[in-house]
């Protein structure tokens, strides 16, 4: 387990009281709740400004960006186990292997993440247009991925 030591000084009594050591899940959790409230925002701002995304419920809309943020960060561990297993391969053959099966199970995800908000939310949740929905899907998705990047690397540059 690592730990970070957080410093306050007397400039900062205007922060809420923080513990001065971070645990590796208190950054998960940071993580995921970030991550989470990320993809609440831009699942919004879909649902209001695209007649494409449909939310019934600011409820359904918060518990729908969870599953999301849990499935995304899912996939994206299922991406880098598969890409594991080319670790050491050289030549254009695997590179171009290793390439096509990280875009199968990226984009391939995007059917069990659209299935599992059916499941979950029924009607409650829609994805309408091209394809049943996957093509407003996966443009929600990539928005959510690049907001939370922003967000990062925002959040690293405040260091």
């Amino acid at each position: 387990m690592t730990a970070v030591t957080a410093t306050v000084t007397p400039t900062d009594d205007f922060l809420p009281a923080a513990p001065k050591v971070y645990s590796d899940r208190q950054r998960l959790f940071m993580l995921y709740f970030v991550g989470a409230l990320v993809d609440l925002v831009v699942l919004g701002l879909f649902d209001e400004y695209s007649s494409k995304v449909r939310v019934d419920s600011f409820t359904t809309m918060l518990l729908a960006a969870v599953l999301l943020q849990f499935l995304l960060k899912g996939t994206i561990k299922v991406e880098h186990w598969v890409a594991s297993h080319f670790k050491g391969k050289t030549g254009a053959a695997w590179k171009a292997l290793r390439f096509f099966c990280a875009w199968l199970v990226l984009f391939g995800s995007k059917f069990v993440i659209l299935e599992a908000l059916s499941i979950a939310f029924n009607d409650k949740v829609k994805f309408e247009g091209a394809f049943h929905g996957i093509v407003w899907l996966i443009i929600v998705v990539v928005t959510m991925v690049i907001a939370e990047e922003l967000i990062v690397r925002l959040y690293r540059k405040l260091a």
